[in-house]
């Protein structure tokens, strides 16, 4: 789990202009989140850069090529608010959250920026009865700013407003200026893991290193050495 579940950038921008450019979007049919099962009410998006520059599915499809939709080309401000961010995207999308709705608590593995994929929030219509539940914690991401989301960590939404809650969302590659701007925003990066296996922790690796020298096999032997080198260190 990241020692930084969520953290507020340092870029704002402006919401008349968003919600400009939102009236534009929205001219297009919204789609209904493909999980069903993961909300109440309803979770929708319109698709600002998609898979292939689909406006009609976002099915998430691993080492796909993203293009930019035609709802995108139409919306100046948007675009100048994506080029803000000096790093790749893959998925671009509005989404919206309906007067109160609920987006069950979940994970979204491989979403953090340690992980490859910087997920980012601009609120564009909200208020501070939408809450983001967040390892547990409480946060209200306030219009016009841009909100990290470590979504690998369990997270979920209320929204207990009388109107939708619409967010632009960016799904960026990680990448050396995101760290930067990241760090100094105050970002904690996730510790390290100590040993090159996760299921290997100070409680088991003398019992594995045992086994491995047991055993007798070259690549094990050569493992157990760096397990054990690895392990007095830490003492």
């Amino acid at each position: 789990m990241s020692s930084c579940p969520y953290l507020k950038l340092p870029f704002s921008f402006d919401v008349t202009r968003l919600k400009h450019d939102l009236a534009l979007a929205v001219q297009s049919p919204w789609i209904k989140h493909f999980n069903t099962q993961a909300y109440e009410k309803d979770w929708s998006c319109i698709p600002l850069r998609s898979v292939g520059g689909s406006i009609d599915h976002i099915l998430p499809i691993d080492s796909a090529e993203f293009q930019d939709t035609v709802i995108l080309e139409q919306c100046t401000y948007f675009r100048e608010v994506i080029k803000h961010f000096k790093c790749e995207t893959t998925s671009i999308r509005l989404m919206s959250l309906e007067a109160g709705g609920i987006i069950k608590e979940h994970v979204d593995a491989g979403t953090s920026l340690e992980d490859g994929i910087t997920r980012l929030h601009i609120p564009i219509q909200t208020s501070p009865e939408v809450i983001f539940m967040i390892d547990h914690q409480p946060v209200h991401f306030s219009a016009g700013d841009t909100w990290y989301l470590n979504a690998s960590c369990l997270h979920g939404v209320r929204n207990d407003s009388q109107q939708a809650r619409i967010h632009l969302m960016l799904d960026c590659v990680s990448n050396a200026w995101l760290e930067h701007v990241f760090k100094q925003a105050g970002w904690v990066p996730r510790p390290l893991p100590r040993y090159p296996d996760p299921s290997i922790h100070d409680g088991n690796v003398f019992e594995i290193i045992e086994r491995l020298r047991l055993a007798g096999f070259p690549a094990g032997l050569a493992l157990a050495d760096e397990l054990e080198a690895i392990a007095l260190d830490s003492k």
